[in-house]
């Protein structure tokens, strides 16, 4: 279901029309707008060398450039995700609005929502992908949107104050310019990556900062530039590693991948699991050394590592024990429950901080939108929130209600 089947048909038109109807059926499409945007932007003119099948797919990513390594370094995002952060942004007939990361793509969507009365600036700091963008946006006739060759992490100050900014790759951090670029009743919608984990967050401001109720599940490129991520990632062994941006967590590599090696303990919390997105958001940001396990199928199918790991998990770790997230069958609690794999001298000790969030999310926050995320520019208040994060410009207060 998550794929559009272009076998009888190879009509791009009739794709588009399929691919919209599935994307209402998947509340990614939830307004009429966003609706008439997706129907009208030929997203094929946008990706010529690929496969309609991939064009047309919900949840896939379409290549554009990849490094030295053949990792992708731009991509077109799924339609899936780009249909969410355009309902997010909520963007009005008129608007002045600020893309950063292009395609082209993307950019005739806003356009589309904006109208001819409304301007659209994209920015990106690859001259191949800006090159790419103003082709395919001339191709399909959206010559009206500006493109620009610049660090996104500067903004397009002299289009400012902008109504909407939309970031399409990952952000480690906000800068000061994408605050000082919006207007005072301006949205920002970015992918915020916190400690490893990301996601699309759509910030109105909030004072001198941000605040928002509005956050979804995301997985983009990151940014390139000065908003570059400082992650710092350890393998433990082929297909094992652990991940964080999170300076206070110990990666003793020997350690941990000596913990793998003893008996795997497990713990189960009596809570029921669901929601795993927003439990990761709330398990990443409220473990107290936290990082991400990710392990590779091959690792999965031996045993040693859970399925869990196989898109990375929330980890809390110490200098030579390891603890994440698991779930079984439980009719007792709704269908599952939420347990603990844990490795390790320290495995009790970190499986118990592991299983009180577990339930206490369980028993307070089990639902979706139970997040408040805040971005407070600048240095660090003296009274920090219970659960923040500390980045370049500023910090991420989270409360959950």
């Amino acid at each position: 279901m998550t794929a559009i089947d272009d076998s009888p048909v190879r009509d791009p038109d009739a794709l588009r029309a399929d691919m919209v109807r599935a994307l209402r059926d998947q509340d990614a499409i939830t307004s009429e707008p966003v609706a008439a945007a997706f129907t009208a932007v030929p997203r094929h003119r946008f990706a010529p060398e690929a496969p309609l099948s991939l064009v047309y797919d919900l949840h896939r990513t379409v290549p554009v450039k990849k490094d030295e390594h053949g990792l992708d370094i731009s991509v077109m995002s799924a339609a899936h995700l780009q249909a969410v952060m355009l309902e997010q942004a909520d963007v009005k007939p008129g608007m002045n609005v600020l893309e950063i990361g292009s395609g082209g793509y993307n950019a005739a969507l806003i356009q589309e929502l904006v109208g001819g009365e409304g301007a659209v600036t994209t920015v990106d700091i690859d001259r191949d992908i800006v090159d790419r963008a103003r082709r395919c946006l001339d191709d399909a006739g959206y010559d009206q949107v500006k493109t620009v060759l610049a660090d996104g992490e500067t903004g397009v100050p002299d289009g400012a104050p902008y109504d909407r900014i939309i970031v399409t790759a990952a952000a480690w951090d906000i800068p000061p310019s994408w605050i000082k670029g919006l207007d005072e009743k301006g949205r920002l919608v970015v992918p915020l990556t916190v400690r490893g984990t990301t996601r699309s967050i759509a910030f109105d401001r909030d004072g001198e900062g941000l605040a928002s109720h509005s956050y979804r599940l995301a997985r983009f490129v990151p940014m390139q530039g000065e908003g570059t991520a400082k992650e710092r990632k350890a393998m433990l062994r082929d297909g094992v590693a652990v991940q964080t941006d999170d300076e206070r967590v110990p990666f003793n590599t020997k350690a941990l991948n000596h913990a793998l090696d003893t008996p795997r303990r497990e713990f189960w919390s009596g809570a029921a699991y669901d929601l795993p997105d927003e439990l990761e958001l709330y398990l990443t940001l409220r473990l107290s050394s936290p990082a991400r396990l990710h392990a590779s199928m091959d690792i999965v199918d031996s045993g040693l590592v859970e399925a869990s790991a196989l898109l990375g998990v929330p980890a809390l770790v110490s200098e030579d024990s390891i603890a994440y997230r698991t779930r079984r069958e439980n009719e007792d609690t709704g269908g599952f429950e939420s347990g603990v794999v844990a490795h390790g001298p320290q495995a009790e000790a970190l499986a118990d901080e592991y299983l009180k969030l577990l339930r206490l999310w369980a028993q307070d926050h089990r639902r979706r939108g139970a997040a408040v995320i805040r971005f407070l520019p600048g240095p660090a208040p003296s009274a920090l929130p219970e659960t923040s994060v500390l980045k370049r410009h500023g910090v991420v207060a989270v409360s959950w209600h």
